[in-house]
């Protein structure tokens, strides 16, 4: 039995990329806080879920080890939970406490579900760890700098996070690969309903990372995809 643990999973590019692997016959175990709509998901995909307020990293630690008890090690992590800053939060006009209400959700129980999980699938040398990122975070390319300062932070602080554990773990040669991805501009509750891609084609290359054949030595990991393509940092 394959099994992935999927957070941000009762709407948007979670449950999409949750809806992806149940298809391909994935057990699936979605996190997210709102109870009725994760219940509501849960059964119109067929996934069991759990409820957490992942802003609370005593419960999102507390969640994280009881999902290991019931399940195990999972052979797939998607963490694809997130919130957008302020629009007005420039670096000079961003309260301590706006600041701090995205680096919780956005870097921090990111850590914490890491921090927790991720030793286990590295002992058992298998698995795929996944991060929803954004090229908002990205220190290079177009349209990286000013405005939104709390969320593009936070992104970039998830690329080093990335980069940082899949250098530790072996860069893939040891089984585990971690990646993160830019889903782009979909139509999600963040993304906005004029955006122009789907939350199916925001989700697309996480679902790729989760399931394609891997060659240590010959494909790549750590990194940060785009389309299925590396995109620099």
């Amino acid at each position: 039995m394959t099994i992935a643990f999927v957070t941000g999973g009762s709407r948007g590019l979670g449950l999409e990329t949750a809806r992806g692997l149940r298809s391909r016959g994935i057990d699936v175990v979605l996190i997210a806080s709102n109870d009725e709509l994760l219940a509501k998901s849960a059964r119109e995909i067929g996934a069991e879920y759990a409820v957490v307020d992942l802003s609370d990293l005593e419960a999102a630690r507390a969640l994280a080890e009881d999902l290991l008890t019931k399940y195990g090690a999972p052979d797939i992590l998607i963490l694809a939970h997130g919130v957008m800053s302020e629009k007005m939060s420039k670096t000079l006009h961003t309260t301590t406490q706006e600041w701090r209400r995205v680096m919780a959700i956005n870097l921090d129980s990111v850590f914490v579900l890491i921090n927790t999980i991720v030793p286990s699938m590295a002992q058992l040398r298998r698995g795929r760890v996944i991060i929803f990122s954004a090229c908002l975070g990205r220190m290079s390319g177009p349209g990286n700098t000013g405005g939104l300062a709390p969320y593009r932070v936070s992104k970039a602080a998830v690329n080093a996070l990335v980069r940082n554990l899949a250098h530790e773990t072996g860069l893939g040669k040891r089984g585990l690969l971690v990646d993160a991805t830019c889903p782009n501009h979909s139509r999600t509750d963040m993304g906005g309903e004029t955006a122009p891609r789907s939350a199916q084609e925001g989700a697309a290359t996480a679902l790729w990372l989760a399931t394609r054949e891997f060659e240590p030595g010959v494909d790549q990991t750590g990194l940060f995809w785009e389309d299925q393509r590396v995109i620099p940092w």
